[in-house]
């Protein structure tokens, strides 16, 4: 079968199209024939790989993943053959404090298809029946795919914030995959949202979402959302871009507000401005994508079409590299699907 991976970790050049084996299911597991496969960001830090990262090799990436059951290993039930499902991306240890009270995200060992283990960009992948959600018939696979990963990491982050209904959310980057969500998922909670953007494109995408103003990211755009919200500041900041942005992110919240972050894409460790944080009484919160519950809840969101899915483009397997290339050069809007149906 057909695979996306690499032998060793660098840059885009390490990718290839790879021949492996069709995998057999082990017991609990279904074999999937994947339809489409979703990039992340996180693809992009695997493939380069980071200290004390060791994987078996070739590796697969690709997170996200829908398609159709072509078989079941021993001891699955309450699938058959044929069913079209999306895959919920987070593997835990099943036995810890956090797996019993269902937060699998705080696991000591929870960890992503896609990231430790093979993952969705080829033809046939092995997954945990555990780990199914049934794709409601019309629903385009390739849509469930797109949305697994970014759905739950946006929700829990803006359910961690405890965005309410009046308040006004500050999205910093409008457009990627999982601020595209955040958007979205903010006017669903009733909440008004600003957002940033790099490009007229993207701030176009950013409104189309809901966004009531997409600032230039290349501006003072703390100082707008100031003017904004008559000098009062974002109750709530997503900040997932990191370094660039953190100080401009702290004095665009409110008195009393929220900053959350699920990630740094420009790094992790901004000036920590510990007098702003102190004087303005912030809380910084963190988030890592997300519970089973918390997965069912954002895609009945997005099957039932409030939560729209940004598509920007869409490669088949054999183009891999060239989706990589699109997103790590920061153009897409939304998020880059690999078709791995020939």
């Amino acid at each position: 079968m057909r695979a996306l991976g690499f032998h060793e970790h660098g840059d885009l050049s390490k990718l290839q199209l790879l021949d492996l084996p069709k995998p057999e299911p082990a017991a609990g597991e279904v074999r999937l024939k994947v339809a489409y496969a979703a990039l992340n960001r996180l693809d992009l830090f695997v493939l380069k790989g980071w200290k004390g990262l060791e994987l078996p090799k070739p590796h697969v990436g690709g997170s996200d993943g829908a398609g159709v059951i072509d078989a079941r290993g021993p001891g699955v039930t309450g699938w058959r053959e044929g069913d079209r499902v999306v895959v919920f991306p987070s593997l835990s240890c099943g036995k810890c404090e956090y797996c019993a009270r269902g937060e699998i995200s705080l696991c000591p060992k929870h960890h992503l298809i896609g990231e430790h283990e093979g993952g969705m960009a080829k033809e046939y992948a092995n997954v945990p029946a555990a780990n199914l959600k049934r794709v409601p018939d019309g629903f385009p696979l390739r849509d469930a795919a797109a949305a697994a990963l970014t759905a739950v990491t946006a929700w829990r982050m803006l359910r961690r914030a405890r965005v309410a209904a009046g308040e006004t959310v500050l999205v910093v980057g409008g457009a990627g995959g999982v601020n595209s969500m955040a958007i979205q998922m903010a006017r669903h909670l009733g909440a008004r949202v600003i957002a940033t953007a790099t490009s007229d494109e993207k701030a176009a995408v950013a409104k189309g979402l809901g966004a009531e103003q997409a600032l230039a990211a290349s501006g003072d755009w703390h100082k707008e959302v100031f003017r904004l919200t008559n000098g009062r500041g974002a109750d709530v900041v997503v900040d997932n871009v990191g370094e660039a942005t953190w100080g401009k992110s702290i004095r665009a919240a409110a008195r009393g507000g929220r900053i959350v972050t699920v990630g740094g894409t420009t790094g992790y460790n901004p000036p920590a401005e510990i007098n702003q944080v102190m004087w303005k009484q912030l809380e910084i919160i963190g988030s890592t994508m997300g519970s089973r519950a918390e997965f069912e809840e954002a895609m009945e969101l997005v099957f039932a079409g409030k939560v729209r899915v940004v598509i920007d483009q869409e490669f088949p397997l054999e183009q891999g590299a060239e989706a990589y290339r699109r997103l790590a050069e920061g153009k897409a809007a939304g998020k880059v699907v690999l078709r791995a149906a020939p």
